[in-house]
């Protein structure tokens, strides 16, 4: 019989974060999530390799999902989950390796290159499948940095509707809005300045990372590009930035003014994910919890009070080290593929 994996390592190659983690005997011991602009080049992809290094080594296994394929470098998906594997081939020569290809689970790099729709972006149906073994029927939500996945789950299997990226968005599976690097029109085009209703500055000013910062709820470990400015990220910072988008100074409002402007962009993306989630829950009972994931998980609490449904925080039913168990979430689909990988070898 052939022995137990008993090192594995997770990747969730994306294209703006590389996101590793290390499972042993089962559990995640180590988690990391390191800023990588695939749009800018492969070379940031094989740094952030570099700098992830210490936790995949001496792994028995490598398991690996991506979202990268969609980066802008590539002139089709195919073409990214393709290159992306060869990245992958490339950095891990030997040792064992596989791929996340969503309904076919597991498959060799071989193999995925054939499954390119089954594998790209096929994350969120990794992490989803860990739910449904750990959690049983649940609306299961991830926000992270960029987007927002939204799945059911009944019967312990995922029950999704959509599987691409263009069938999900149909369904309301995936919204394109997350944490940190959502543009502030990208969830409103006004905002309330002190009583009238101002257009919004159809530039990137600003993002939604910094609304958050001026609401006091960011994790400055969640925001892992550069501002907009590329000026410091501090709460002074952030209230300039936002106020460009209203074509104000800073100075026009109070710091309190200011912050119920932020309130009202947070608030307009809770409420695109609050539609969508409201469309995917219809099939599921009144009393099964949302299950929340990622860097947006304050984001995802607040939903569950709307939807007058139980939060269960991801990062507290998954078998990891207590330390590390927020890092494990907000890199939900790294964790999923090494714990499911191990529970399969």
């Amino acid at each position: 019989m052939e022995k137990r994996k008993s090192i594995i390592a997770g990747f969730d190659i994306g294209g703006a974060h590389l996101k590793v983690t290390r499972a042993e005997d089962g559990r995640i011991v180590e988690a990391a999530t390191i800023a990588t602009p695939l749009w800018q080049g492969l070379h940031n992809l094989t740094s952030a390799l570099d700098k992830a290094a210490p936790i995949y080594a001496g792994a028995d296994l490598n398991a690996f999902t991506m979202t990268g394929e969609l980066s802008d470098i590539f002139p089709s998906r195919d073409t990214g989950v393709a290159a992306l594997l060869d990245q992958i081939s490339t950095r891990f020569p030997t040792g064992e390796k596989v791929v996340y290809a969503g309904p076919s689970s597991f498959v060799g790099v071989e193999q995925a290159v054939w499954l390119s729709t089954d594998v790209a972006s096929a994350n969120w149906h990794a992490t989803a499948s860990l739910v449904a073994k750990l959690a049983g029927d649940a609306l299961f939500v991830d926000m992270g940095s960029t987007t927002t996945d939204i799945i059911a789950v009944r019967n312990g299997a995922v029950a999704n509707d959509g599987y691409t990226d263009a069938g999900r968005l149909l369904t309301g599976e995936l919204v394109y809005t997350g944490f940190t690097r959502t543009f502030l029109f990208g969830v409103a085009s006004s905002a309330p300045v002190r009583g009238r209703l101002t257009p919004l500055m159809n530039e990137y000013f600003a993002s939604i990372a910094d609304a958050h910062r001026i609401l006091g709820v960011l994790d400055e470990e969640d925001d892992r590009h550069p501002s907009a400015d590329g000026k410091e990220k501090t709460v002074d910072g952030s209230i300039a930035r936002l106020a460009r988008m209203v074509g104000r100074d800073a100075t026009y409002l109070t710091p309190p003014e200011w912050r119920e402007v932020a309130r009202w962009f947070s608030e307009q993306q809770l409420r695109k994910v609050h539609d969508a989630a409201s469309l995917v829950a219809g099939p599921l009972a009144r009393d099964v919890p949302i299950v929340g994931a990622g860097t947006g998980r304050w984001q995802i609490r607040r939903l569950a009070e709307r939807m007058e449904r139980r939060f269960v925080d991801f990062a507290d039913i998954i078998p990891a080290d207590d330390a590390i168990r927020r890092e494990a979430s907000s890199a939900a689909p790294a964790s999923a593929v090494a714990l499911l990988a191990g529970r399969q070898s």
